[in-house]
């Protein structure tokens, strides 16, 4: 008699929390609650009108939507080398462009093409759970260095150096700047530094980068938008996407930078795996590098600009603690402090925060499962105007559980 059938061991990754708090966050708008969801990483404002115009246009004319080359259309490609020129001064071949299905492609293809199953690639704790869960599906030792407040949430050569010693070599590096969840970034400097470790060591450097341009530089920052990995070393895979800087998170378009010696293989994988991108974001995506969309774009940076000065002036107000300093992106990663009190653990203080007060954020148990319990991560990408309501909705929650702590 044959027995039960199973589940790939493989597949046996946790779920993104994020998830299942916007589902309740819908759950609770449902039954008439007000709720303030300070909890995805998404851009309230949309598409550049720019995007949404040429994607009007392209479905009036009846444009056929067919399948594209499986590294994208030709135009799109070289607006998006044309884009490195127009930021960071680089040099791109459209050869180099790899349009991918979301960033979350890209991250699949990079690695598959990469690493082999039982390779090591190392990247910091906190850090955005889908490099670990992907990592690991496909077989790939994750070896996690515990970056905290000393060393500002990112990995250092000394770190990588102490994790050779205890888990043995390297193949990857997975670095984040902006990172998620803490939005700090790596200096030229530093970065310069981690590629030079991962030359020195044979160590393919995987760079995330797709909060460029979403940054919060002082007057006189030498790379305001962000360093860019091709920058320091050619051999680096970049990943970027049109889903934070431009808004277009339900557009499912990402790209990577692939040296040369990877582009055949991404190139088969992508036709393997996706066949391509979708056709209708891509063309309308071009018009994403138009001077308009530019502008627009950088009209909502100064939003999140603003957004994090306030929440960053009033963060003391909640009594929590180790606030990581935001470079970029748009997120407030913080130590609850005194305000666990009375609970389990971050994930237990957000859900009666969520039932309790109508504010969504996330428990850092997503990002570190060593030290998260103790953190939470709030976004401000909902807007100024909703983190201010939201703070106030916090401290109230934080008063009415004052008298009823114990002493």
């Amino acid at each position: 008699m044959s027995g039960p059938l199973g589940v790939a061991a493989r597949a046996q990754v946790p779920p993104f929390a994020v998830m299942d708090i916007l589902a309740r966050v819908a759950q609770l708008r449902a039954a008439g609650r007000s709720v303030i969801s300070l909890c995805a990483g998404e851009p309230g404002g949309g598409a550049p009108s720019a995007v949404s115009v040429a994607a009007a246009a392209l479905h009036t004319a009846g444009t056929p939507m067919t399948y594209t080359p499986a590294l994208g259309i030709a135009e799109l490609r070289a607006a998006i080398a044309g884009h490195y020129q127009r930021w960071y001064g680089l040099e791109i071949d459209a050869r180099n462009v790899a349009v991918t299905t979301g960033s979350s492609g890209a991250f699949l293809l990079t690695f598959l093409s990469a690493f082999n199953a039982g390779d090591r690639v190392a990247l910091a704790r906190p850090g955005y759970p889908a490099y670990k869960n992907i990592l690991r599906a496909l077989g790939v030792e994750v070896v996690e260095i515990d970056a905290g407040p000393d060393t500002r949430f990112q990995p250092t050569p000394v770190q990588l150096d102490a994790a050779v010693r205890e888990h043995g070599p390297l193949a990857g590096l997975m670095l984040a700047s902006p990172a998620n969840p803490t939005g700090t970034m790596v200096s030229r400097e530093e970065l310069t530094a981690l590629a030079r470790w991962c030359a020195t060591h044979s160590v393919r450097l995987v760079s995330d980068e797709i909060y460029h341009g979403i940054t919060y530089p002082g007057p006189d920052a030498p790379d305001p938008r962000g360093v860019c990995a091709w920058e320091v070393d050619r051999s680096a895979v970049v990943i970027s996407s049109f889903s934070k800087y431009w808004g277009m998170t339900g557009w499912r378009l990402g790209w990577a930078i692939v040296p040369d010696e990877l582009v055949e293989v991404v190139d088969a994988l992508a036709g393997n795996v996706a066949l391509c991108p979708p056709a209708p974001a891509q063309l309308a995506a071009v018009a994403a590098f138009s001077e308009a969309s530019y502008a627009e774009a950088d009209a909502f940076v100064a939003e999140f600009s603003q957004t994090r000065d306030y929440l960053l002036a009033n963060v003391g107000r909640l009594g929590w603690e180790d606030v990581a300093p935001a470079d970029g992106a748009f997120y407030l990663y913080a130590g609850l402090g005194p305000a666990m009190d009375g609970f389990a653990d971050s994930a237990a203080y957000c859900s009666a925060l969520l039932e309790s007060a109508g504010v969504a954020v996330v428990p850092g148990l997503d990002f570190d499962a060593v030290g998260g319990r103790h953190t939470v991560r709030l976004s401000f990408a909902a807007g100024y105007d909703a983190v201010q309501e939201g703070l106030e909705r916090i401290l109230a929650f934080h008063d009415s559980r004052a008298g009823h702590l114990p002493h």
